[in-house]
């Protein structure tokens, strides 16, 4: 009896989640089998699997998708690595410590778009951008970024605002460790490499992987960033599956080759999202 009260309670909002994840899924299967164009709105001819074979023979296709894994995985790298580098260091006292942890993390509160304009328009612009009077301050040519090195810029500029993201995760984690261990590591002679190695690093394997995870779920989605900065160019070097998908359907109004690129995006995402799971599930376990 108790178990049946508890199932109807929860019984509105699974229904309410279901058919919210349920309805634009079918309604993109649907798009994804018919012939509809913006521009032609009558039309609307059953065609089966050819928006897949034409989103699939696209000459954009591929390079989506190798430059949204590249994307991705340069982005947990940095992410990973300058997170674990600072919380470490963050984790010892200093004067205006708080202020720095501030200062680290508050760029993770900015908004994408506000976070890709600042990149453009104050860092990387070749002109008056931060950089460009770096570059000219030692007598060197000031570099366009964005036209030269665009996937490499837009790298950049996510990882500076999801980096604070992995740095809290991990000085909540090293708030949580031993210290007495590491006292009795370094009174037996330990260095400061083989505390990090064999204590710190084994303590944050799981927040590691958990951001990893959801870091990884977000930057296949990213678009914001490439569409206010590189338009997905020069050519295709800096489009990823997302943009390729609204250049689809908001720039040539294919909305079938686009529900269909997007269901594509969704199959790879699920992949992605398993391997994952597995991993970090292996690494729970241990």
């Amino acid at each position: 009896m108790q178990n049946w009260l508890s199932r109807m309670l929860i019984a509105p909002s699974f229904i309410l989640l279901l058919l919210w994840m349920i309805v634009p899924l079918s309604m993109t299967v649907y798009f994804s089998t018919i012939r509809y164009n913006l521009l032609y709105p009558g039309e609307h001819n059953f065609i089966g699997w050819m928006n897949f074979e034409f989103f699939y023979t696209d000459d954009a296709f591929w390079p989506a998708v190798g430059n949204t894994l590249f994307l991705v995985a340069m982005v947990l790298v940095c992410t990973v690595v300058l997170g674990v580098l600072l919380a470490v260091a963050l984790d010892k006292p200093f004067f205006g410590r708080g202020i720095a942890r501030i200062l680290l993390i508050s760029p993770f509160f900015i908004m994408p778009t506000v976070n890709a304009l600042l990149w453009k328009n104050m860092m990387m612009h070749p002109v008056y951008g931060v950089l460009a009077w770096l570059w000219e301050s030692v007598g060197l040519e000031p570099v366009d970024w964005l036209a030269e090195f665009p996937l490499g810029s837009i790298i950049a500029m996510i990882s500076w605002q999801w980096m604070p993201f992995a740095l809290l995760i991990f000085i909540t984690s090293l708030q949580s460790m031993d210290h007495e261990q590491k006292e009795a590591a370094v009174l037996d002679g330990a260095t400061g490499f083989q505390v990090f190695r064999y204590l710190t690093l084994p303590h944050l394997a799981r927040p590691i992987a958990v951001v990893m995870m959801i870091e990884t779920i977000f930057m296949l989605s990213v678009f914001a960033e490439i569409f206010v900065t590189t338009g997905g160019g020069p050519g295709y070097e800096s489009t990823n599956l997302a943009f390729l998908i609204f250049a689809q359907a908001l720039m040539q109004f294919d909305v079938g080759v686009a529900s269909a690129g997007g269901l594509v995006a969704v199959v790879l995402a699920n992949i992605v999202a398993i391997f994952l799971v597995r991993a970090i599930g292996k690494n729970l376990v241990t």
